[in-house]
């Protein structure tokens, strides 16, 4: 993710390791920018939405950050994305402008559907980055298909598929798993489970309370991590995407994760206690967690708040952009609809 990563960057390298996971220091740097940075921009754009500058759904990604972060870092160039509408941090890890996801949330011309799409129909053929998907569950279908042309090219591409537990017991996932595990598609399939659907706790919802081994009928091969943890989520991936690249077929990890905010910008959370989340944030937030790991290696808070200076630069820069950038001709209206032979 370009523009979290040069942020703050020192010209120097670093040698200590993390204990946790092996991360060297300047790859905890990283993956504490690019969290740093979808958490920021996620907040800027909670505050946009309550100005009424957001319309429509707008669901948050705060409290996951690992997870994508972690797996970006375990995928090579070429690889591709495909989500749901929980979206936003899917789009900035994987590259894409804070300035033009900004804009299109707000419905501005400089956005990367020109202010048609909003929150949950951005794409970036250039980003490899397939969408978020306001159907639920439809992505597993598409992120399998797009598995499958990469065994159709012959090449050793590999698409991340994200779904969220409440998505999990959806038909057609398992109608994509079937077809996955037969044909052996470089797919990974991964569960957010952030524990909550839409106000439904996943114990009420899934009979299955290990959705990793939800793919073993089919021969799957899954595992449950600690998607709290960057480092434990990008030595996961590098298992699973291994395993995909090598054409030995699809692969399933379930991340136990957590959401702070509601399932969207309309959701009170009242299926939940404050304490609940003021628990999780005091003793498992995955950003603090590597700042800590960072001030154990040597890493000095000033170099620390550099970082934090520069994200909120980057974003504080985007919703500026967001909000003047001009609104889309009416003409647009009749483009992007209809692709002729």
């Amino acid at each position: 993710m370009a523009h979290a990563a040069e942020a703050g960057k020192r010209g120097r390298t670093r040698t200590g390791v993390s204990k946790a996971g092996g991360f060297s220091s300047d790859e905890l740097l990283r993956a504490y920018r690019e969290m740093l940075l979808i958490r920021r921009f996620e907040e800027k754009a909670g505050q946009l939405y309550g100005m009424g500058l957001i319309g429509g759904f707008c669901h948050l990604y705060i409290g996951q950050e690992a997870v994508v972060v972690g797996l970006q870092m375990a995928l090579k160039e070429g690889d591709q994305v495909i989500t749901s509408y929980r979206d936003h941090g899917h789009m900035l890890v994987t590259g894409m402008a804070p300035r033009g996801v900004m804009a299109e949330l707000t419905g501005r011309a400089g956005g990367y559907s020109r202010g048609k799409g909003g929150s949950m129909h951005m794409f970036s053929k250039e980003r490899n980055f397939f969408g978020g998907h306001g159907i639920v569950g439809a992505q597993a279908s598409l992120g399998t298909g797009l598995a499958f042309s990469n065994r159709y090219r012959g090449n050793d591409n590999v698409c991340l598929t994200y779904f969220g537990e409440g998505a999990s017991n959806q038909g057609q996932v398992y109608e994509s798993f079937n077809l996955a595990a037969l044909m052996k598609l470089p797919v990974v399939y991964v569960i957010e489970n952030n524990r909550y659907g839409m106000g439904t706790s996943v114990e009420r919802a899934s009979a299955s309370q290990d959705l990793s081994k939800n793919g073993a009928p089919w021969g799957i091969p899954g595992a449950q991590v600690d998607g709290m943890d960057v480092e434990a989520v990008k030595l996961a991936g590098e298992v699973a995407v291994a395993h995909c690249r090598a054409g030995n077929g699809p692969f399933l990890l379930e991340m136990k994760t957590y959401r702070y905010r509601g399932h969207s910008m309309s959701d009170p959370a009242k299926y939940r206690t404050r304490e609940e989340v003021q628990k999780m944030r005091t003793e498992r937030d995955c950003i603090d967690t590597v700042h800590a790991r960072l001030t154990e290696l040597g890493v000095t808070e000033p170099e620390i708040k550099q970082i934090d200076d520069a994200v909120k630069q980057i974003v504080q820069d985007a919703a500026e952009f967001a909000q003047t950038s001009p609104e889309p001709d009416p003409a647009e209206l009749w483009t992007d609809v209809l692709v002729e032979g």
